[in-house]
């Protein structure tokens, strides 16, 4: 294994003496270094707009988005999968995360784990992988081994296949139909890629899951219309997202949730269309789920 290619592993010029900082100079030069992350991520957009619209089509199709990595490239996958549920409304099987080493590899190291191509084609045949499905594999390094194995049986059944990276000439490019390198620079202590590679990812997580639902009928303007309210804050939240889209009041707004059974995308298109909630669920139906085709 030859590390000293890897962006990611070299050591950063600029905090070579960060053991001897102020807490207030260290936090400067963190800043600094984070703002790059955001603009390196700006030059692979090109390279992210086919993966999002394969997961559309996927998700068009019936089928999937399942992200897979190691550590903390794993742990965001998984993030980003389980945020879906509560803010599109979405189904856990629709959206997930496969870290290597399974759950308790959410906060402790499994020894070996990512080093597995094996363990990563299992996961999928355990996942029932169909051709319908997107996989994006996630990898600092661009060479997880546990990511490698996953794409790789992904693209023989036919499946989507992405990656995302944080060094440029990447292994894992080669496995991905759609792969995404982002090179923000070495990280700002030696080798942490939760850092600036990890803040990478997570920009680019939130780019795929937000912009593929909002290409199936998920927003509204720019309101989470599918949100499920599964407390009280989101409960208020959902009437006063009721209320933004229709410009009714808080009374009016609660009503019509009531009527729609907390179904907020309902409500909003009962009120836009002065329907029933039947009339309503069939507008949506021939909208193909978005209320902008029902008004």
């Amino acid at each position: 294994m030859n590390l000293e290619s890897l962006t990611t592993e070299r050591r950063n010029k600029e905090t070579m003496n960060l053991d001897e900082l102020t807490v207030k100079d260290a936090l400067v030069k963190m800043n600094h270094e984070d703002q790059k992350v955001a603009l390196a991520v700006e030059k692979a957009l090109p390279e992210i707009e086919p993966v999002i619209n394969a997961i559309i089509d996927s998700f068009n199709k019936g089928g999937r988005l399942i992200y897979m990595g190691a550590g903390t490239s794993g742990r965001l996958g998984v993030l980003d999968a389980a945020e879906c549920v509560p803010t599109f409304g979405v189904s856990p099987e629709m959206v997930q995360g496969l870290i290597a080493g399974g759950q308790q590899a959410m906060t402790v190291a499994v020894e070996g784990a990512e080093d597995s191509q094996k363990l990563g084609q299992e996961d999928l045949v355990n996942l029932n992988l169909s051709d319908r499905d997107t996989v994006v594999g996630i990898a600092a390094s661009g060479r997880t081994p546990y990511v490698i194995g996953g794409l790789t049986y992904a693209n023989s059944i036919g499946a989507s296949t992405a990656s995302i990276s944080c060094n440029t000439n990447a292994e894992i490019s080669d496995y991905a139909q759609f792969p995404i390198e982002i090179d923000a620079g070495p990280e700002f202590l030696t080798g942490s890629t939760r850092l600036k590679s990890g803040t990478a990812q997570k920009l680019i997580l939130n780019m795929l899951s937000t912009i593929s639902m909002i290409g199936i009928g998920k927003v509204y303007k720019n309101l989470m219309v599918d949100v499920k309210p599964t407390n009280e804050k989101l409960v208020e939240r959902a009437k006063r997202i009721i209320m933004a889209a229709t410009d009714c009041d808080y009374e009016t707004a609660s009503e019509f949730f009531k009527q729609a059974e907390q179904n907020v995308k309902l409500a909003i298109v009962m009120l836009l269309t002065n329907t029933s909630k039947d009339a309503a669920t069939e507008k949506l139906i021939q909208g193909n789920q978005f209320i902008k085709n029902t008004i």
